[in-house]
């Protein structure tokens, strides 16, 4: 009984790690941040975070909107409907060393979050991975779709269910957001 809790552990740990592995070392080469910022729609999530899991069949498609601040960090501004009115939320993303690896820090969680844009076209798509802590024991990770339109292609969406599985999530723990009128205004 030992040597199989000691095994199990074991491949859960490998998993960890690989999975960390996957993410550290993916971005987008060459990330060019000017191209990246503007108007996005949340698209896709897929979430290790028990919170998600519990809502996403709630969840509909949000707008984010990157701009740069003064400093060199960006502004990620996102708005969503929520209890019949529109819901923002604005997150600070620090730069790191490599472009296109960014902090933020939650006053919520009171933890900090790294963030990575791992692939995007600028123009069609992004795919960014998120991880960090909740608290004790509570690893937290995202993998999240941004599509410049509310119609994503099919194509984008395949490519994204196959990056959230190659982070470690399950089908269950992926979802297409549903396109919403309500708090999408059109200006950029």
């Amino acid at each position: 009984m030992a040597a199989a809790y000691s095994l199990w552990m074991g491949l859960v740990l490998l998993g960890v790690l690989q999975m960390g592995a996957q993410t550290q070392d993916s971005l987008q080469p060459n990330f060019q941040q000017d191209k990246f910022l503007g108007r996005w729609f949340t698209a896709g999530l897929a979430s290790n975070s028990t919170w998600f899991l519990e809502k996403k069949a709630k969840m509909s498609m949000c707008k984010s909107v990157v701009t740069p601040t003064e400093e060199g960090s960006l502004n990620l501004t996102t708005t969503f409907f929520r209890k019949s009115q529109c819901e923002t939320w604005t997150m600070l993303l620090q730069p790191m060393e490599a472009p296109g690896s960014f902090s933020y820090t939650s006053t919520r969680w009171d933890s900090t979050f790294n963030v990575r844009v791992v692939e995007t076209d600028y123009e069609r798509y992004a795919l960014l991975f998120t991880s960090g802590s909740k608290g004790p024991s509570q690893d937290f990770h995202m993998a999240t779709f941004y599509s410049r339109s509310q119609s994503p292609e099919a194509a984008l969406k395949k490519k994204f269910s196959t990056f959230a599985k190659a982070q470690g999530f399950t089908e269950d723990s992926i979802v297409f957001l549903p396109r919403t009128d309500m708090c999408m205004e059109e200006e950029r």
